[in-house]
């Protein structure tokens, strides 16, 4: 078809969507099935069940597979330590998304915001610490013609 790109057609693919069964998701991390199920025992990586139980695993839970997998096998971490990893991984993400939220929170705050003082202040938090941000109010002063005499 003309004028379009190769994969328009294509959807992206959900990370979180339980899409493949443990033979599969074995696979794929280059593991024995009865290592996932260890895993999950363990509570390193926890698919989601179908209907009849049976697990399934998204690409998020194989990808973290094959950190588990590299972190074990590469980097001689032992399971304990690798689940205090993945712990701190997901605190990692949760606070990241917190930040976005606040971010977004802000900004919109900003825009909406509309000082009659121009000396407010609004206190900001970002990577490089607290910065205290002022509203600057730009007026522009029309000098008066000079009094003609008279």
């Amino acid at each position: 078809m003309a004028g379009q790109k190769p994969g328009d057609g294509l959807q992206r693919i959900d990370r979180d969507a339980p899409i493949f069964v443990i033979s599969v998701a074995a696979h794929l991390a280059g593991m024995h099935p009865q290592t996932l199920r260890t895993y999950d025992r363990m509570g390193l990586v926890s698919p989601r069940r179908a209907r009849g139980r049976g697990r399934r695993y998204s690409p998020r839970d194989v990808a973290k597979l094959r950190l588990v997998q590299r972190l074990s096998k590469d980097e001689g971490v032992n399971l304990e330590g690798i689940r205090r990893i993945l712990q701190m991984q997901e605190q990692i993400d949760e606070l990241r998304e917190e930040v976005e939220t606040l971010q977004e929170e802000l900004d919109h705050a900003r825009d909406q915001a509309v000082p009659s003082d121009p000396g407010v202040r609004f206190f900001t938090v970002g990577e490089d610490g607290v910065r205290i941000a002022r509203w600057r109010q730009e007026r522009r002063l029309r000098k008066r013609p000079p009094e003609l005499p008279g």
